[in-house]
């Protein structure tokens, strides 16, 4: 089976586009949650959201794609905090916050942006190959 590489290098990029776009909603959930604590004394803040990636072998294309493989929780420690005004405060006063630390958040964001951005141009330098050679092709 003969594969476009032009063709190819789009699908390569688009599957990374898929799993960085993935991993911004995922940092998007953890950053608006960085205040979330729990509704109910003594109860669990917001645990932040881990993801995972994965190359897998597309036997359809002949190469290898990025895929998400895996969203779970990080099972760090979280903060506490003393205040007893809180909703989710125990008996004690102390509040469970979330295990987010936003300035990571931030540059995991920056990063998948970039990523994202990086693959959007590939397709975008591939779709324009593709047109130059039909173009080329129609004026034999």
């Amino acid at each position: 089976m003969v594969v476009d590489p032009l063709s190819l290098a789009s699908r390569i990029a688009s599957s990374g586009l898929d799993v960085q776009e993935t991993r911004m909603r995922i940092l998007s959930e953890n950053l608006a949650n960085s205040q979330s604590t729990g509704d109910t004394p003594g109860s669990d803040a917001y645990r932040r959201k881990t993801i995972s990636f994965s190359w897998e072998l597309d036997r359809a294309i002949g190469a290898s794609s990025a895929k998400v493989s895996k969203i779970d929780y990080d099972s760090s420690e979280f903060a506490i905090e003393y205040d007893p005004g809180n909703p989710a405060a125990d008996s004690k006063g102390m509040v469970k916050l979330p295990n987010v630390n936003v300035l990571i958040e931030l540059a995991d964001m920056r990063e998948a942006n970039r990523t994202y951005e990086a693959n959007l141009q590939t397709v975008k330098q591939t779709r324009e190959l593709v047109s130059m050679t039909i173009d080329l092709l129609r004026a034999q």
